[in-house]
């Protein structure tokens, strides 16, 4: 299974929510929160009367409606709950947050590069052997998809279509490593095929 470029970078935007049904949820929320805080307060005032203190119904009632906002702000600052042994970690989609241990698609792919990069700098042996045949691939690749052809099946036509500079990088075996100056350079050409 392969990918192009465009696929690993490509985003889809979720359609955003409905006026109606997000203001339906907010009034339902604020609704709870009244609710909640009215009772806490009916029991606080409960209490306080039975020992014999008279307080004021509306700071008892500020005091929970207080309460209950600094629940809500420690709730949602507080990190989520670590994973329990055995249990299956949501890849993000699932619950619609971020997950920064799940799998991540494009951290897989950026240290499949970045790894083999770091490892093969300023040798031009290990950069012929681990990162050239991957930009050799990536160039046939955009090739087969743009054109039809690959640098095996019709040589003639893929050297036109890559250019001489790239065709000559990804043919010769460099005699030291790139500068990242020159890697991106590659790139942007082989974005341009």
């Amino acid at each position: 299974m392969s990918s192009s470029i465009e696929d690993l970078l490509a985003f889809d935007e979720e359609p955003a929510a409905r006026e109606g049904a997000r203001r339906g949820g907010r009034v339902k929320a604020l609704l709870k929160t009244l609710a909640v805080a009215g009772a806490l307060a009916a029991v606080v005032l409960a209490g306080l009367r039975a020992v014999g203190l008279q307080v004021s119904v509306w700071v008892v009632v500020a005091g929970a409606l207080a309460l209950l906002a600094v629940r809500r702000v420690t709730a949602a600052l507080s990190p989520p709950p670590p994973p329990r042994a055995g249990a299956r970690t949501p890849t993000g989609e699932e619950d619609g947050q971020y997950h920064w241990g799940a799998r991540d698609a494009l951290r897989a792919a950026i240290n499949g590069w970045e790894r083999p990069l770091d490892w093969s700098g300023g040798n031009p042996e290990r950069f012929a052997e681990r990162i050239l045949p991957r930009l050799g691939e990536l160039a046939d690749e955009r090739l087969r998809q743009r054109h039809g052809v690959t640098r095996e099946t019709e040589p003639a036509r893929a050297r036109a279509l890559l250019g001489d500079r790239l065709w000559t990088f990804l043919d010769t075996p460099p005699r030291r490593t790139p500068s990242p100056r020159d890697l991106a350079a590659i790139v942007a050409e082989l974005e341009k095929i």
